[in-house]
């Protein structure tokens, strides 16, 4: 129940954010078939996440994110911008670039929970791999378009976790974190989708 009253939280406070950052300017001329493989992905990275959230809840009883933001500050744990998303600043350029390298950011926050405990590593392989996946089709389009940058960003400094709990509520937090920039990426793919 405490998971539930989390989700819909966090869910909140992404529409929150998401009034700010919804996109209000002209439609892209993104292939359909893109955005809705695209808006499929999210979806499915969306609900690897949610258990991940589940099992960390379960497991280990680290159920509440926002008691961990002090931590998550003095570990580096950081959420990727989506500004050019913003209905004050739609650039399809600029907001694709953002998403894989916001994507990307979450990749490298993942690999660093690595070893977070043996219940949880089949879940975390499989985040893993659809945010790959879904890496990987936002880059082609950008290349399919000519606006891929020359090389693609580097994922930066990763937090360094110190011990087992630093670990787990780090998992927390990242995974609270992804949970706000899918929502966000969802409603930004889902008004590109419109016709």
């Amino acid at each position: 129940m405490k998971l539930i009253a989390l989700q819909l939280l966090l869910w909140y406070s992404a529409l929150w954010t998401v009034q700010e950052a919804s996109p209000l300017g002209p439609a892209s001329h993104l292939p359909q078939s893109f955005l809705l493989k695209c808006l499929e992905q999210v979806r499915k990275i969306q609900a690897d996440d949610v258990m991940l959230q589940e099992r960390l809840c379960a497991t280990h009883k680290l159920c509440h994110p926002e008691e961990l933001v002090l931590l998550g500050h003095s570990l580096g744990i950081t959420q990727a911008p989506l500004s050019s998303c913003s209905s004050q600043a739609l650039q399809l350029a600029g907001c694709l670039r953002q998403l894989h390298d916001g994507l990307s950011l979450y990749q490298g926050l993942l690999q660093a929970l690595d070893g977070i405990s043996p219940e949880l590593a089949s879940t975390l392989d499989m985040l893993q791999l659809d945010i790959t996946d879904l890496a990987t089709n936002i880059w082609q389009q950008m290349e399919d378009l000519g606006t891929a940058p020359a090389r693609q960003a580097t994922q930066g400094t990763m937090p360094i976790f110190t011990s087992a709990f630093q670990r787990r509520a780090g998992g927390v937090l990242v995974a609270s974190n992804l949970q706000s920039f899918l929502e966000l990426a969802y409603r930004v793919l889902r008004y590109l989708a419109e016709p």
